[in-house]
């Protein structure tokens, strides 16, 4: 799936605890926006690999979710829902299409790597790939609500995410074919930090 559907869920997990305790609303919902945009950071670098643990995000969200619910800091607070944010993201990823330029083709079976496992688990394909109608529904139908529920900055985090992921998914399409003719021009020095998959 898309990182703008990523960031917005990774809000909706942070918002019930948001609305039922205030003073932690800050430091739930910074944390779960954080966690559910940051496993994507190794796009350029071993991408669903570099920064993707379904299972260490998933121990590391519970045991710092049971500290948070015990200690009630802000910071722990914060803590847990990045990890919970991120798990949701490995997770999610793992229901999308394969790592792929045109993940529509349905050619790779690597969805996301499982460091504990030490292999590829395989996509799902229930939302057939990043940007795909299905996705940007799904982004809507939790971001829209959000974009009520929510305040300032929260609230135009949520409107700009759906923004970009709206516009992504118009052009997702037409992304996949520019990309090999756009980094074949890339000086030597920069292709060699360029995924093979944009190259093809």
């Amino acid at each position: 799936m898309m990182l703008p559907t990523h960031a917005v869920f990774g809000l909706a997990l942070a918002t019930p605890l948001a609305l039922l305790a205030p003073e932690f609303a800050t430091a739930a919902l910074t944390g779960g926006f954080v966690g559910g945009v940051l496993p994507d950071l190794d796009l350029y670098a071993g991408h669903r690999r570099s920064l993707h643990y379904p299972t260490g995000y998933t121990i590391v969200a519970i045991v710092s979710s049971i500290g948070a619910a015990i200690l009630r800091m802000p910071v722990l607070v914060a803590l847990a829902f990045l990890f919970v944010g991120a798990a949701a993201h490995c997770r999610m990823d793992r229901y999308g299409g394969g790592l792929e330029l045109r993940p529509w083709e349905g050619t790779s079976e690597k969805a996301v790597y499982d460091h504990v496992r030490g292999r590829w688990r395989t996509p799902k394909r229930w939302i057939r790939y990043d940007g795909a109608p299905e996705d940007i529904a799904l982004m809507g139908l939790v971001g829209v609500p959000l974009a009520v529920i929510l305040d300032s900055p929260f609230r135009w985090a949520v409107v700009v995410a759906l923004l970009i992921g709206c516009t992504y998914g118009l052009l997702r399409r037409r992304l996949a074919e520019l990309a090999p003719t756009v980094f074949e021009q890339v000086p030597d020095s920069v292709s060699t930090y360029v995924p093979e998959r944009y190259k093809q």
